[in-house]
């Protein structure tokens, strides 16, 4: 229990270290200007959250992007009706997401397997054209959301003088925004991650992973499990409202966009390549494609020809020809490959690749091990 204990705290003591350290460690990589760090962060939350319902019971989720979407909208109209601070933000949007949660869950849940799935898809569809065409008083339908110099923002202008254009957000007067805004965001990543991992290792998570192995078994011996399910269904929604609230705060407006399916659809595609029931899997998913998305895609013609301009001309000509159709605008492609080579491969995701490569390495300094010693046992 001790070294469980100790492994536990070493883990999110790293994974605390690595957030705060991305500026430094993804340099390298291109990726550490603060609007792709913040998405980083938001979307890591994002897939811990999902990895709640999806890694812990199974229950594969298609409308995860509706809790996404009101998170983003609950935090814009906290922005427009009461202040500019992000916490009052963060908490509507946290707590909108949750209230739509506990709905649409209550009702899906009645079913299970691909009738669960296709309920969610159709809530989530649903909950799409309500902000895109009919509650257009609320979400200012296809424009989206936005603030304007009209707002009330009552909280604000009871303490704070109004000046010219808009306000910015802020966390009692520090911008939400560049490394400050990331920091933000990293500061309730590492929350979250550590409420993930004290779920992982809870009863709680697990009776959730007993329902995943063999929910009907457990309901044979008497045991409700349809609380458990809500419960799971509930907090990972209110997970996806809080990162749909921190969109807001990094950027404030809020559309109808953020709930369609595809963005269901990536937090999937997210858990899966990263480890489905992983701690860190989901995080590292979120990651490379939001680094596919930001980086790989900005690769053009001029830069490969700047990468293979050691080769003759001919040649570079032709590889950068090729190269071209995975990268830049073919950076989907590139993606799909590589996903479907993880779900072939690897169908514990990323972490599954890392701890393959771990016993690996292990092995090969054992047999080192045992030679030596047996070396040292024929001197002697």
């Amino acid at each position: 229990m001790k070294q469980k204990l100790f492994n536990d705290t070493t883990l999110f003591l790293t994974f605390a270290a690595a957030i705060l350290l991305m500026p430094i460690w993804l340099a390298p990589l291109g990726a550490s200007y603060p609007d792709l760090l913040q998405k980083f962060a938001i979307y890591g939350i994002f897939a811990i959250g999902y990895n709640i319902l999806f890694g812990l019971t199974g229950y594969l989720s298609f409308g995860h992007a509706a809790f996404l979407g009101v998170g983003s909208y609950a935090a814009v109209w906290s922005f427009k009706l009461f202040t500019m601070n992000a916490i009052p933000a963060v908490l509507f949007g946290v707590f909108f997401a949750g209230v739509l949660a506990l709905i649409i869950g209550y009702l899906s849940l009645r079913r299970s397997g691909i009738y669960f799935s296709i309920l969610t898809l159709a809530f989530a569809q649903m909950s799409y054209n309500l902000a895109y065409s009919v509650l257009t008083p609320i979400t200012n339908g296809e424009t989206g959301l936005q603030l304007t110099l009209q707002d009330p923002r009552m909280i604000d202008a009871m303490f704070i003088e109004v000046g010219e254009g808009l306000p910015i957000t802020n966390l009692f007067g520090i911008k939400m925004s560049g490394y400050s805004g990331f920091y933000f965001c990293a500061v309730l990543l590492i929350i979250c991650f550590y409420i993930s991992l004290r779920i992982f290792r809870s009863p709680f998570g697990l009776m959730l992973r007993g329902i995943k192995s063999n929910q009907n078994r457990m309901n044979y011996t008497g045991l409700n499990t349809r609380p458990y399910m809500l419960a799971a269904f509930v907090i990972s929604g209110m997970f996806a409202g809080l990162a749909g609230s921190l969109l807001a705060v990094t950027d404030p407006l809020a559309g109808a966009e953020r709930m369609q399916w595809t963005a269901s659809g990536e937090v999937v595609l997210m858990t899966i390549l990263g480890g489905v029931g992983t701690l860190i899997g989901p995080i590292l998913g979120a990651g490379l494609i939001k680094y596919f998305e930001n980086i790989f895609s900005s690769f053009n013609n001029n830069i490969l020809h700047d990468f293979f301009s050691f080769l003759p001309d001919t040649l570079e000509n032709i590889v950068v020809q090729v190269t071209g159709l995975f990268v830049g605008g073919g950076w989907h492609l590139t993606l799909g490959l590589l996903f479907v080579i993880v779900v072939v491969y690897l169908p514990g995701g990323i972490v599954e690749g890392f701890q393959r490569l771990a016993r690996l390495l292990s092995r090969k300094k054992q047999p080192d091990k045992t030679s030596s010693s047996l070396k040292n046992q024929s001197a002697e």
